[in-house]
């Protein structure tokens, strides 16, 4: 039709971390709002949401109050779905989501749900402590959703998070690659779930999945874009 214009569909997107352009923004968002030119995004940051969770083993009460907030506040802009961009986050965003009535979700859920299609024995490789048991748990909800028993092997080098810190990547992929070569010895499928691992390229003989591009195509489903 002349003159129709698609509607304008708002993505809000909530980072725990300052340095979400670097992760999140530059590798995955920019060139996904290419492909959908019609979607405006959201950008809600607080740090400390992950800095309080990290010593307290996940979130806190607090936390999940303050992210309960921040989803509200999304929706308040108007956003048509809302997405969290922190592993760690898992919790806080299934109880945060009940609190809006736009779709909400954590950016590793897809890619939780298509890992547990591809096999039962997963290696779990993080770099953040509280990354690891948020993936685990996030794994064997799917799991039991579809009714399967899996087997979860659990990885953490916390070196190779103070090396991309400090700016060395080399480093910090060369410290991944070498746990990645020992895990796919010992399980069928291997999952990334932190952001800051999602553009990790390395060739192992198993499946290994990874955030990022997955988050972004569920929200463009949400969004009914694909």
């Amino acid at each position: 039709m002349n003159g129709y214009r698609m509607k304008t569909r708002k993505l809000a997107l909530i980072h725990t971390v300052n340095w979400y352009a670097k992760v999140i923004t530059q590798p995955f968002a920019l060139p996904w709002l290419k492909k959908n030119p019609h979607v405006e995004l959201i950008n809600i940051m607080d740090d400390s949401l992950l800095s309080e969770s990290l010593p307290n083993g996940g979130p806190t009460k607090e936390v999940i109050r303050r992210l309960m907030f921040y989803f509200m506040a999304a929706e308040a802009t108007g956003a048509d779905a809302i997405m969290c961009t922190c592993t760690t986050m898992g919790l806080a965003t299934r109880t945060a989501r009940n609190f809006v009535s736009v779709p909400a979700f954590n950016i590793d859920e897809p890619m939780a749900k298509e890992a547990v299609s591809l096999g039962s024995r997963f290696g779990i490789l993080a770099t953040v402590p509280t990354s690891a048991p948020a993936t685990k748990t996030l794994l064997e909800a799917e799991a039991r959703a579809v009714g399967k028993r899996i087997e979860t092997k659990t990885v953490i080098n916390e070196n190779a998070f103070k090396n991309l810190l400090a700016g060395n990547t080399e480093m910090h992929d060369k410290l991944v690659h070498q746990e990645l070569d020992k895990l796919q010895q010992e399980v069928e499928v291997i999952v990334l779930g932190q952001i800051s691992l999602a553009q990790i390229r390395y060739e192992t003989k198993v499946p290994m999945l990874q955030v990022g591009h997955s988050g972004f195509d569920h929200a463009a489903q949400l969004l009914r874009l694909a």
